[in-house]
């Protein structure tokens, strides 16, 4: 009775499915020719008429921090806007970035990602920096990043900035093979109201809320909340992955001109939500469910003061507190982060940027029987300053760029990360970078002082495994930092009015990266009852990864739009032990990477969005490759209110993306999809 339920509640879902996508060609026909009356909002067209040179010229901070064109920017940067995120229909910003080229993203399950650029991509992804508005969000614990905590309104969001490769001179240690940076609307930007409101067949159900209002001549505030409630993803066998998903949240934001040359901001965030997860420790005992909690709250000032068009200072403070309930670990963390960072011309062609910073985060652990970080409680501190020179060599055509950032951490001491990058522009339709840069990523708390026991094998003799044996990866206070020699160049060029390519290749040099050593044996018990494999972390490995990425934006006729980027990637591994093969950072990432969007105003009040995905497979990972789309559909009968129906991962029920590493969580399958969204502005 059971299989024949579950039989048809899949071909319910299929028709559901079927049906739902039927009717959104039929929706999009009618609503073509319909509604004559009620004409869409001309903004909403804004980005399809912008000309090539118009995007190439959006603002980005993240390179040199200092507003500057894409166009000029000395390095594989790509901007996410607020139109993007607003037409690709995505629900989150992790899905959100699948339209940068260089950037991997892995669904693991449906509250869980691995996100990376240019290789070594896990749930813990350890050389991605990640920011937002300027405040770090990576856990000192793994090196990683928390996706399902990183959230905000969607429609809160500016731009998203990606750099691929090394950000380290200017942010210093884990930003080796990227930065991430969210920046979000100032709260001038957002007055009034608005409000969205949705659900579907995995979506379930999401909505939020913001109004933004001015409390004087020069200040305004904005205040906003949201809510999701995501269903589980299945299992490979169509079972269902009880890894549901709810969240709430909550926070504002205050912009003030104190003065014409000051300006003060002022946002917080607070928010809690509850997760499910399926952990695997032992062929034995099989897969086991377990709750998990997160609740966290930030606070964040900066003050910004203008001495002339050339000179400027920013001082930002920042505290975050974090508290995260596992069945495998729990932990509470307060970081507080200060950061002052000056800008001056130095005679007519040099701009000096410089900066100290300083951090302190402190920890307690909940440990547990699979993961012990000892000790339980640990406070570590960075100092941090970086000194960047642009030199202008010919103008508006030679510039040059040096710069280092220079730290101190209580893991490996001081560490030094320079780079050079040099920008030529000969003409105004083409542009020519390159760069040379170190960056370091230092240990973890997770890789110096934790214990794992990480699965348990059952006993299998043709296997060579007589005895149930624990795998356990044990810690090092030996580990050195992991360093990368990175070599970058890049092309953009307006190939025609309405076409451009950014072309980026790179190659790095990688040494001693943290991996597990060769595997200790001992026996447990008398006569013994089973086996301790026991594996301690080191700097064990080499690697070197290069590639190339292509984006391209072709305006075809004045209604229609399409993006393109592609990624090819490949990654060579090997142990520097003794009679170790190595390559254990192998197969675990795409060789090739393809996306296209295609953006249609079908009407003055109906757009058509459609956004095509391949991926190549994982091999060591045994991930097969998957080919995908999500179709969105909107109808805005009146300036002020918009309805859309988004379909996603379009062409298979389901398909897996990724298998986490060290911390077994079992991988859920992504499903196909389909949700209803209303957005209406007051």
């Amino acid at each position: 009775m059971i299989g024949l339920f579950k039989n048809g509640e899949a071909a319910i879902s299929q028709t559901l499915t079927a049906s739902a996508l039927v009717g959104l060609l039929a929706l999009a026909a009618t609503l073509t020719v319909a509604v004559p009356q009620c004409r869409a909002d001309e903004s909403s067209r804004g980005l399809m008429r912008m000309e090539i040179q118009d995007l190439m010229d959006v603002e980005v901070t993240s390179v040199s921090k200092k507003p500057e064109s894409l166009a000029e920017a000395a390095a594989a940067v790509f901007v996410i806007t607020q139109e993007d995120i607003r037409r690709s229909g995505v629900t989150s910003i992790p899905e959100a970035l699948r339209m940068v080229p260089g950037i991997e993203v892995a669904r693991i399950d449906a509250n869980k990602w691995a996100i990376t650029s240019r290789g070594f991509n896990g749930r813990f992804a350890s050389k991605m920096l990640v920011l937002m508005d300027g405040r770090t969000v990576y856990t000192p614990t793994f090196s990683g990043v928390f996706w399902d905590v990183q959230d905000t309104m969607l429609e809160d969001i500016d731009r998203i900035e990606v750099i691929r490769g090394p950000g380290a001179s200017l942010w210093g240690s884990n930003a080796v093979n990227g930065v991430i940076n969210i920046i979000t609307k100032q709260a001038h930007e957002t007055l009034g109201g608005l409000v969205t409101a949705g659900g579907g067949t995995e979506e379930r159900g999401f909505g939020s809320v913001r109004y933004g209002v001015r409390v004087g001549k020069d200040t305004s505030l904005k205040v906003y909340g949201k809510y999701l409630d995501r269903d589980s993803q299945v299992f490979a066998s169509s079972r269902d992955g009880s890894d549901a998903w709810h969240a709430v949240r909550g926070g504002f934001r205050m912009d003030s001109a104190v003065t014409s040359k000051d300006s003060l901001t002022l946002q917080g965030d607070i928010y809690d939500e509850r997760l499910s997860e399926t952990y695997y420790v032992s062929q034995m005992t099989g897969p086991f469910n377990a709750k998990g909690s997160n609740f966290g709250a930030n606070i964040l000032t900066r003050w910004n003061h203008s001495f002339s068009e050339n000179s400027d200072f920013s001082l930002q403070l920042y505290y975050d507190r974090t508290d995260r309930d596992y069945w495998v670990v729990g932990e509470k963390r307060d970081t507080f982060d200060a950061d002052f960072q000056h800008r001056f011309q130095l005679g007519g062609r040099q701009e000096i940027i410089w900066g100290l910073g300083y951090r302190l985060t402190c920890d307690k652990m909940r440990n547990s029987d699979i993961l012990v970080l000892s000790p339980s409680s640990r406070s570590d501190n960075i100092f941090s300053a970086f000194l960047q020179d642009n030199i202008t060599l010919v103008e508006d055509q030679l510039r040059l760029t040096l710069g280092s950032k220079f730290e101190h951490n209580d893991y490996t001491g001081f560490e030094v990360q320079p780079s050079i990058r040099i920008m030529w522009t000969p003409h105004d339709r083409h542009s020519f970078w390159a760069a040379v840069s170190r960056a370091v990523r230092t240990p973890s708390r997770g890789e110096e002082d934790n214990r794992l026991t990480a699965f348990t094998l059952a006993p299998n003799l043709s296997a060579g495994i007589p005895l149930p044996t624990q795998v356990v990866v044990q810690g090092s206070t030996d580990l050195q930092p992991e360093e990368l020699l990175a070599y970058e160049v890049g092309y953009r060029v307006k190939a025609l009015d309405n076409l451009s390519f950014d072309l980026s290749a790179f190659y790095n040099i990688y040494h001693k990266l943290s991996s597990p050593g060769a595997a200790q044996y001992s026996l447990n018990g008398f006569p013994p009852t089973s086996v301790t494999s026991l594996v301690v972390l080191g700097n064990n490995e080499d690697a070197t990864t290069y590639g190339i990425e292509l984006a391209a934006d072709w305006v075809v006729l004045d209604w229609w739009r399409l993006y393109a980027a592609y990624t090819y990637l490949q990654l060579v591994s090997h142990s520097t032990l003794q009679n170790t093969s190595g390559g254990v950072f192998e197969g675990k990432d795409p060789h090739h990477q393809v996306s296209l969007r295609s953006q249609m105003n079908l009407s003055r009040n109906v757009e058509m969005d459609l956004w095509m995905r391949y991926v190549d497979r994982l091999n060591s990972l045994h991930v097969g490759r998957y080919l995908t789309m999500d179709a969105r559909l909107a109808w805005r009968p009146c300036n002020n209110l918009e309805i859309s129906l988004v379909g996603q991962n379009l062409f298979h029920t389901h398909h897996a993306e990724f298998t986490p590493e060290m911390i077994y969580t079992v991988p859920t399958q992504v499903e196909r999809s389909v949700y209803g969204k209303i957005t209406w502005i007051f």
